[in-house]
């Protein structure tokens, strides 16, 4: 029974000695994980390395953390946020116009000024600053207030309203504050991300908010089909405003949002900056127009009937449906029914995608191209040129009494198409312009129209219509082509 209890005792010396150890060892600072350590640990997804490591983001945690403040960032950025106002002189129509007694008394319509409030940025130190086309468009004087109560009036050196871009140019005897172009091609869906600008012209105005979607298409504010979505509160007199990355670079331009009541209900889109980038690039060397590279081809989506018979697993791409046989597509070796799956690496999910990676890349470079044809994926190069001139530049302006008198026209060639932006590939002869006042002006026709047809003639240079429209006769039947719709009219002139 002695021994029994001496060896109880013993053992119980040893768990003693042996937990004291532990428990030094546990104490001592280095191996202390502490509670940061901890939710590190769990959100990194344990401490048996198992987790795949990510990048540079993580959710906050800790006291510190927590009260963490953009005003850093938009102390350095919102200086270069600026209101930009365009007004144009509208004639008020008077209701007694036109009656000779009354308008003795009451005069004709008086003019009076119409006026648009929006956002710009400032990108370059010499005065260039970015907004919508349509805060600017049609206006006949613009000007920018930057948040120090400076007033300028602006250039408009560059507009494209099939983009929504605008580029001003403001001049100072010293620089102006500016935010640098990133790379929006580098966001990621969950990114944070700051909007300024004036809304509702209540002054500058921050907001904060998450990349919602990339490379959203079809929302119906212009051509382009490629742009950033954000639930950053976004109002009417934000357009043209500065949406920022958490490194201060502008990374787009804030343009249009989905609303029923006219404010923000979360949804709001912006103009990637590499568009950005490339179009102010164009203004800044003095292009008359924003020029996109000419590859000679022409493309259309890929649907799920397509997809399927390709032998593809989805939707995803865009179709060659044409090919220039003297373009650079042609002597790259695409054909009719090849897919093109990427663009120098970045996948291409539908043609709208394409249209854009396209768009941000200088003339006179060259992209390689994955492409399936035949059932087989291949790189190919294709040169970047700048779209043809054609046989024939001679713009011939209307004479005579027709309803054309007063248009100036052209025969469509590539080039002259990316100009009044209509279809590279489109044939016929082009309304390039109509004179104010002009017999064309009064009867609606427009740059971009397409004349097919006069007096039973079908229209395929601009002499002969100049001889058609210049002939003595009354009728007059024509058919005319805008935007992709056939009008035929039949009238005595």
């Amino acid at each position: 029974m002695r021994a029994k209890r001496y060896l109880l005792l013993a053992l119980c010396a040893w768990m003693a000695v042996a937990g004291g150890v532990s428990a030094q060892e546990a104490t001592k600072p280095a191996e202390d994980p502490g509670l940061s350590d901890v939710l590190t640990d769990l959100l990194n997804g344990g401490k048996d390395g198992t987790a795949t490591p990510g990048p540079d983001r993580r959710v906050p945690f800790g006291r510190e953390e927590m009260q963490l403040s953009f005003a850093p960032l938009v102390k350095d950025t919102a200086a270069a946020v600026v209101n930009v106002y365009a007004s144009k002189q509208v004639k008020a129509r008077s209701p007694f116009e036109g009656d000779p007694f009354f308008e003795q008394f009451f005069g004709r319509g008086a003019p009076r000024n119409r006026s648009s409030l929006g956002s710009g940025v400032l990108v370059d130190a010499s005065g260039i600053v970015v907004t919508n086309n349509h805060v600017v468009q049609d206006a006949d004087q613009v000007k920018v207030a930057l948040s120090d109560g400076r007033e300028f009036t602006s250039k408009v050196l560059l507009k494209d309203d099939t983009l929504d871009l605008a580029v001003l140019k403001i001049d100072s005897d010293k620089p102006f504050p500016t935010i640098a172009i990133g790379d929006s091609d580098a966001l990621q869906v969950g990114d944070l991300v700051l909007a300024i600008g004036n809304p509702f012209g209540v002054g500058q105005t921050t907001t904060s908010g998450i990349v919602s979607a990339l490379a959203r298409t079809h929302i119906g504010v212009s051509d382009s089909g490629f742009f950033i979505q954000t639930d950053a509160a976004i109002n009417p007199g934000n357009s043209g405003g500065a949406l920022i990355n958490m490194g201060g670079q502008l990374i787009g331009i804030n343009t249009a949002i989905f609303s029923r009541t006219g404010g923000s209900i979360g949804i709001g889109f912006a103009i990637p900056s590499n568009m950005v980038r490339a179009f102010t690039e164009a203004a800044k060397g003095g292009a008359e127009f924003f020029e996109r590279p000419f590859i000679g081809a022409s493309f259309e989506p890929v649907t799920p009937q397509i997809a399927e018979s390709l032998g593809m697993d989805h939707p995803s791409g865009a179709l060659i449906s044409s090919v220039d046989e003297n373009g650079p597509a042609a002597r790259a070796g695409l054909k009719p029914g090849d897919v093109v799956l990427s663009f120098n690496g970045a996948a291409i999910e539908h043609m709208e995608a394409l249209d854009y990676r396209l768009a941000t890349q200088p003339v006179g470079g060259k992209a390689t191209l994955s492409v399936l044809t035949k059932g087989e994926e291949k790189a190919v190069e294709v040169a970047l040129e700048r779209a043809p001139e054609g046989a024939s530049t001679n713009e011939v302006l209307l004479g005579g009494r027709s309803p054309f008198a007063g248009a100036k026209v052209a025969a469509l060639s590539p080039r002259l198409a990316q100009r009044l932006r209509v279809a590279t590939d489109t044939k016929g002869v082009v309304i390039v312009g109509v004179d104010g006042g002009s017999a064309a002006a009064g009867f609606g026709f427009q740059a971009g129209d397409i004349v097919r047809e006069l007096n039973g003639e079908t229209i395929d240079t601009a002499e002969k219509l100049k001889q058609l429209a210049e002939e003595d006769t009354r009728w007059w039947r024509f058919t005319v082509e805008r935007d992709g719709r056939i009008m035929r009219q039949m009238l005595r002139y």
